[in-house]
């Protein structure tokens, strides 16, 4: 691989029209340098080096989309997938920590995955994705209609961040800042991600309607019910994921509260779905959501 060999993309086929040929050149990254850092250190002291001019790469599922439509052109890519120091599980008494080179697929066949992970698995893109894109990659990308995000949220989860500075944890309903932004510095790498284990008595529930499997979520719901009542955490429906916590309700009063949860969101009208109809969609889902954990107790 080399230690930072330089790699510039064709601008487009030759004798091609020049429509043809811009396109071909929206369609490919910028020219870009490319670094294999082999741990967090290392990586961490890249960034401190390039600040905003480089990025992390992994899986590549989120990221490479973005430097094919040039909507991100980086002067480095630091490639972390062959790091063995993240690429590790661990699993403790109270949480599960997935590093930053843990792809999905190997988080899914563990046998210690987090149940409303397991419940999520299924919606999650295809499997083809699933065995490249990385857990924190997902996390890093921060689209509001991933699963990843919203389970993250739903189990009040933690990120783990990594700079020369040191190292620092973001609870997740603080990481998440807006669209496709994160708490995380120029400086940082997300090193992994903790999410808690159940404690007894606590139960899951997931759902989530796209108009094809696989597709981004147009709403996705996470339940947790315990003994002191329900948390529902919602995706697709804003800038971010968003969690509430309510009491141990049923029938009419529950709904009720579901529908003040969708009035409360700042769910807009977009070319393909209306607001009406998200707010439709997370009223049945969550409700779904909470009857699914609620036949686990």
């Amino acid at each position: 691989w080399g230690d930072r060999p330089r790699v510039a993309w064709p601008r487009g086929r030759r004798g091609g029209s020049g429509f043809c040929n811009a396109w071909g050149a929206l369609m490919k990254p910028a020219m870009f340098d490319y670094v294999r850092a082999d741990s967090a250190e290392q990586a961490a002291s890249l960034l401190q080096r390039h600040g905003e001019g480089a990025r992390i790469l992994a899986g590549g599922q989120s990221l490479m989309a973005v430097l094919n439509m040039r909507l991100a052109q980086p002067a480095l890519l630091i490639d972390i997938s062959r790091s063995t120091e993240l690429a590790a599980i661990v699993v403790k008494p109270d949480s599960v920590r997935v590093g930053a080179a843990v792809t999905q697929a190997q988080l899914q066949a563990h046998p210690e995955v987090p149940p409303l992970l397991a419940l999520a698995f299924p919606f999650i893109s295809h499997f083809q994705i699933r065995n490249r894109g990385t857990v924190c990659g997902s996390i890093a990308h921060a689209d509001p209609s991933a699963e990843w995000p919203l389970c993250l949220v739903a189990l009040k989860g933690t990120v783990h961040l990594r700079s020369a500075r040191g190292a620092r944890q973001v609870p997740a309903h603080d990481f998440f800042t807006g669209l496709l932004s994160t708490a995380r510095r120029a400086d940082e790498l997300i090193e992994a991600v903790s999410f808690p284990r159940p404690v007894p008595g606590e139960s899951f529930g997931f759902a989530e309607h796209s108009r094809r499997h696989g597709d981004f979520a147009l709403c996705a719901v996470a339940a947790v019910v315990n003994a002191h009542g329900l948390r529902v955490a919602v995706g697709g429906l804003g800038d971010r994921p968003h969690a509430c916590e309510l009491p141990s309700l049923s029938g009419a009063a529950l709904d009720e509260e579901l529908n003040e949860l969708a009035w409360s969101l700042d769910v807009r009208d977009d070319p393909h779905t209306s607001a009406a109809t998200r707010r439709h969609l997370l009223r049945h889902l969550a409700r779904q959501a909470i009857q699914q954990a609620r036949r686990q107790t």
